[in-house]
């Protein structure tokens, strides 16, 4: 059984749902301890302890000591990933995209098509937005050869919740391509959504995507952001997220969510400040797809490698995590190179 320090590196969540997800592809027992021991409040929280069951599912896993505030727990997994529908319900405003970014990996070597609906939070700071999961991570993976969709059923915001996305994932069991994104190369087009809820008399929609376009525009591209007035979240809320593809097929995207402290134009002026960094850095994934994408390509065939735009605690963490799997990585801090161990089910 391989022990995994959750104390380590950034101490936190993504540690949990990584080992859990590596664990069940690998078919290798492992033990958590210190479970987000630098959080302000450590152990397991709703969302955790819901990916691990999630996982657990998906592999017909054992676990022992899975519970909210639980610090140490056990994952052994079954002999096999099925496919089939699932539903999973966090029963909080915790990070729903979270959760389906920690299953996917063992969603992608299933033996079926996944399909799964998740309820939780899926709009706030710290967390992957849906629109970013479908226009930036998904295409990249599809080159890599799994096809992933997420559609947005219901937004969720702070701290009602209650949003719900569909997952499905067509498995490619003979393992993963590797990526190699090495040139930025040209973008011209910028694409995203303004999307609020509950928010009409206000114009939060119009009023962020506006500051927005303005930016983008101003540093050279074209900016489209289609204007979304949505009534069936639980209550109110907001997120402004923008994307593009480079004309060597590096992926981009910003987003950012609305709370009460921020003005609609905050948030655009921001989204937009945030994605020209990434793109003046002559990176070629932005920098959350910089962690995201280390899971994968440590489980492909061959050697993925892609410039980021700066390193960060969580890149720093997925690399130390796969390392302890198998996978050899490298990284100076602006390139990040990783040999995967060419995953088979």
């Amino acid at each position: 059984m391989i022990t995994i320090d959750g104390a380590q590196m950034s101490g936190s969540g993504t540690i949990v749902r990584y080992a859990v997800a590596l664990a069940a592809l690998r078919g290798e027992p492992v033990r958590v301890v210190n479970a987000r021991q630098k959080r302000p409040q450590p152990g397991l929280r709703p969302q955790h302890m819901t990916n691990v069951q999630a996982c657990a599912q998906l592999c017909g896993a054992t676990v022992d000591g899975v519970e909210v505030g639980s610090r140490a727990f056990d994952f052994i997994p079954g002999p096999d990933i099925r496919g089939g529908s699932f539903e999973w319900d966090i029963g909080t405003s915790g990070s729903a995209t979270m959760l389906a970014l920690g299953v996917l990996p063992v969603a992608c070597f299933a033996a079926a098509p996944v399909r799964a609906r998740i309820t939780g939070g899926l709009i706030q700071d710290f967390a992957p937005s849906p629109f970013h999961m479908q226009h930036v991570l998904a295409p990249l993976l599809k080159s890599m050869g799994v096809d992933v969709s997420l559609d947005v059923i219901r937004p969720g915001y702070l701290p009602a919740g209650g949003g719900i996305i569909e997952l499905t994932v067509s498995p490619r069991r003979t393992g993963l391509d590797a990526l190699e994104l090495n040139a930025p190369g040209q973008i011209r087009d910028v694409h995203g959504v303004a999307l609020s809820s509950h928010l009409a008399d206000r114009q939060v929609s119009r009023r962020m995507a506006s500051a927005c376009e303005a930016q983008i525009q101003a540093g050279g591209m074209t900016c489209a952001i289609d204007r979304v007035e949505d009534v069936t979240a639980a209550n109110p809320g907001a997120c402004l997220a923008i994307w593009a593809t480079s004309s060597t097929g590096s992926r981009l995207g910003a987003d950012r969510a609305a709370t009460y402290r921020r003005s609609s134009e905050q948030i655009g002026r921001y989204v937009a400040a945030t994605f020209l960094e990434d793109v003046r850095s002559a990176a070629t994934v932005d920098r959350h797809l910089a962690d995201q994408l280390v899971l994968f390509c440590a489980l492909a065939h061959g050697s993925s490698s892609y410039i980021v735009p700066r390193t960060s605690a969580h890149l720093e963490t997925n690399l130390w995590l796969v390392d302890q799997f198998g996978a050899q990585v490298a990284s100076d801090g602006k390139s990040v190179q990783i040999q995967g161990v060419g995953l088979i089910r």
